[in-house]
C-alpha cells in the first residue's frame, strides 16, 4: 500500500469507522485498563496516520505517542489533536527504526491499526525489535491485521509470522474487528481484519 499516495489523493477509508469497530477496540483496551483508574501509562500508537485511534486512547487516559512517517498524515493528525483538546505527541519516524528517533520509552500499550500487515518480513522483525526495545515487561500489543493471501493493497499477515516476528510475547487473544469498507471496496477486498492482542513473556 502507498500511504503517501493515499493521504496526497484523500482516500483513507480506513479512517471511517462505525460503531461496531470501535467496540470490539474498546472490549480490548479494557482488559488493560480494569482494576486501574487513569492514568493508565505511556501508549504507543504505530502507523498513527492522522491520529483518530491515539486521541481515543487519549481521551480514555492513556499518555500516547503516535508515530507515522506519511507528512499529510501527520498534518491532519495535529489538526485533529487540537480540535479534540487533549495531550498527544506526535513523531515522524520510521516503525522499523524507532530507537533512531526521540519516541520515548516505557510504553504499556503498543497499538497498531494497520501497519505491520502491509510489512515484509524484514520489516516486521523491525518494528517488532522496536517495540521491544521500547515496550514496558508487563506490555501489550494490539495488532489489527488482514489474513495473509494475495489481494490488492495490502499484503496480509499469518499467526505464524506475527508469532515468529514477536518471539518473547504471546498471543493471549484473536478477535474479528467488524471492520468495514465503503462500497463497493467491501465486495471487491473483503478484508476480514481480526485483532492479535499479544502479551509479553509468558502469560
Amino acid at each position: 500500500m502507498n500511504w503517501k499516495f493515499s493521504y496526497a489523493i484523500g482516500f483513507h477509508p480506513w479512517e471511517e469507522t462505525d460503531q461496531e469497530f470501535f467496540q470490539s477496540l474498546a472490549s480490548l483496551l479494557e482488559r488493560d485498563e480494569q482494576d486501574r483508574g487513569p492514568p493508565y501509562g505511556r501508549a504507543l500508537d504505530i502507523g498513527t496516520g492522522s491520529a483518530i485511534w491515539g486521541i481515543e486512547l487519549a481521551k480514555r487516559g492513556w499518555e500516547v505517542t503516535g508515530v507515522d512517517f506519511v507528512d499529510k498524515a501527520l498534518e491532519r493528525g495535529r489538526e485533529r489533536v487540537k480540535a479534540a483538546g487533549v495531550e498527544m505527541k506526535l513523531v515522524q519516524a520510521d516503525v522499523t527504526r524507532l530507537s533512531e528517533r526521540d519516541v520515548g520509552s516505557g510504553f504499556r500499550l503498543i497499538l497498531d491499526t494497520g501497519t505491520f500487515h502491509d510489512f515484509d518480513v524484514e520489516q516486521q522483525q523491525g518494528m517488532a525489535r522496536s517495540v521491544d526495545a521500547l515496550a514496558t515487561e508487563d506490555a501489550t500489543v494490539i495488532l489489527l491485521c488482514w489474513p495473509r493471501r494475495i489481494r490488492p493493497l495490502i499484503r496480509g499477515v499469518s499467526r505464524q509470522e506475527i508469532e515468529s516476528a514477536f518471539a518473547g510475547w504471546q498471543i493471549t487473544d484473536v478477535e474479528p474487528s467488524f471492520f468495514k469498507l465503503p462500497l463497493p471496496l467491501e465486495w471487491v477486498l473483503r478484508p476480514d481484519e481480526h485483532w492479535y492482542r499479544l502479551r509479553r513473556g509468558r502469560v
